[in-house]
């Protein structure tokens, strides 16, 4: 049993008895109890976080990012696919059918308050503003390719994710299980500087480079998602360490000094320290309330409190510090 984008099922993952389940592509995903056993991450679930008016429909959620202001934006799989709500949770407005999504994945915000999106699907990276206005577009959307300065061919293949560097450099992870997994660095204006990574299990190689992060350091976190490791760069590209993982590394997030990683299937939240080492973790897979289909992607509020894109379960789910 499948969702539209050919993974398990909410329901196919709760009828899973085994230790691991093979997707179609040929991907390994963990099933229940793929789990860190940490202490207990110190956060409790919120019941019903978000006010979604009737007439809004809010479909699969594929990433959550959080603005300078505390608002909410959530990147989902229906119609208006950039809906933000404010700091209480209320509506405040959606927008972004006209602009070609087809199979939403990866948003983040940059210290302008511009959003920053990927399709996976449509294999483009757009920048829009807060209102919607389209300030850049890296790919071609609708075409899957190689992107080689040298012959003019400036083409994405699944992007999944976007990071920032110090210096305004705009990093894509790119690679969702057909095209060729690596990370693509570009400068601030969009202009390719440099690229690293292919399909592989060594060093500097990816199987799904699902998510992407630059933190306080100035280093590259890479979460390889079906190799169940994050890989570690400088902003060059040069491998620095690597730490595995009991579930599927999904979606990592910096705040300040704080790095924050979500498990995939398993659905458990992971604080984590420097050097990736697991310091807590709190949620599981399921149906209730704090429970996840798929944890995929994660945003850390003004007030420390956490949300997280479940497609599967199609929800966001809200934790808060207890």
């Amino acid at each position: 049993m499948l969702d539209e984008g050919g993974r398990v099922s909410r329901v196919a993952i709760n009828l899973l008895t085994l230790t691991l389940t093979v997707l179609p592509s040929g991907a390994v995903a963990q099933s229940r109890g793929a789990y860190e056993e940490v202490p207990e991450l110190a956060y409790i679930a919120v019941a019903d976080p978000l006010e979604v008016p009737p007439e809004v429909t809010l479909g699969p959620s594929s990433s959550v990012a959080i603005d300078h202001e505390g608002s909410l934006y959530v990147f989902h799989r229906g119609p208006n696919p950039l809906a933000r709500f404010d700091r209480q949770g209320r509506f405040v407005h959606a927008f972004g059918d006209d602009l070609g999504f087809e199979r939403p994945h990866g948003l983040r915000i940059d210290e302008d308050g511009n959003l920053w999106v990927t399709d996976v699907r449509a294999h483009f990276v757009m920048k829009l503003s807060p209102e919607g206005e389209v300030l850049m577009t890296l790919g071609v959307p609708g075409r899957d390719g190689v992107w080689d300065e040298a012959s003019g061919s400036r083409y994405l293949s699944e992007p999944n994710d976007i990071a920032f560097g110090p210096d305004g450099e705009i990093f894509v992870a790119q690679g969702h299980g057909s095209g060729e997994p690596g990370v693509l660095k570009f400068d601030r204006d969009g202009r390719l500087l440099t690229s690293w990574g292919r399909q592989g299990t060594g060093i500097g190689e990816f199987d799904i480079a699902h998510s992407i992060v630059v933190d306080w350091r100035g280093q590259v976190h890479v979460a390889d998602r079906e190799n169940q490791r994050v890989q570690v760069f400088d902003l060059d590209g040069n491998f620095i360490r690597q730490r595995s993982y009991a579930g599927l590394p999904c979606g990592l997030v910096v705040r300040g000094d704080d790095m924050y990683m979500v498990s995939g299937y398993s659905g458990q939240i992971l604080r984590l320290d420097a050097e990736g080492g697991v310091l807590a973790a709190t949620g599981r897979s399921g149906e209730g309330i704090g429970e996840f289909g798929e944890a995929h992607y994660i945003a850390v509020g003004l007030a420390n409190e956490i949300y997280v894109a479940d497609p599967v379960g199609r929800q966001v789910e809200k934790f808060v510090p207890r």
